[in-house]
């Protein structure tokens, strides 16, 4: 028989969305073909957000699940192979699933530690605002106690 857990984890996102819930998957980065940045991985873990507001062009096929994302202001092409899906769960009130991890095999061991990710064109009018790049000319802000006007 095939593996229960694309069928199961599509279940699981349907039934998060329509408790109007925000649906993460906890991934495995240590698992042969996921392809995250890396530098947002913490013991070879990454949580992310794949509610429909947060991602686009997703897919969960048996075998894999991939989307569009923006990481740090950069759109990159998310594949996460369904072996290496270890939960999926609502942020809101932690209701999911956990699936059993399954042993490495042989030859998923040697995987690098840096993949290549693949930038995703974005429409014009979704591109980050260059105010940044003038903000970086001046002097940092110092971090403080945030200062608000009340105005009548």
């Amino acid at each position: 028989m095939t593996s229960s857990r694309p069928y199961i984890a599509r279940a699981i996102y349907d039934w998060i969305l329509e408790n109007d819930c925000t649906p993460y998957i906890l991934v495995d980065t240590a698992r042969k073909g996921v392809e995250v940045p890396r530098e947002y991985v913490k013991d070879n873990q990454i949580v992310l957000n794949i509610s429909p507001a947060a991602v686009r062009a997703m897919h969960m096929e048996n075998d894999v699940i991939t989307f569009d994302g923006r990481f740090g202001g950069e759109a990159l092409t998310i594949v996460v192979p369904i072996d290496a899906l270890m939960a999926i769960y609502a942020r809101e009130n932690g209701q999911g699933m956990v699936f059993e991890v399954e042993p490495i095999a042989e030859s998923e061991e040697d995987v690098s530690p840096h993949f290549e990710l693949e930038a995703v064109p974005v429409p014009e009018s979704q591109e980050a605002p260059v105010e940044k790049e003038e903000q970086s000319d001046k002097t940092p802000r110092k971090p403080g106690r945030p200062n608000l006007k009340v105005v009548k």
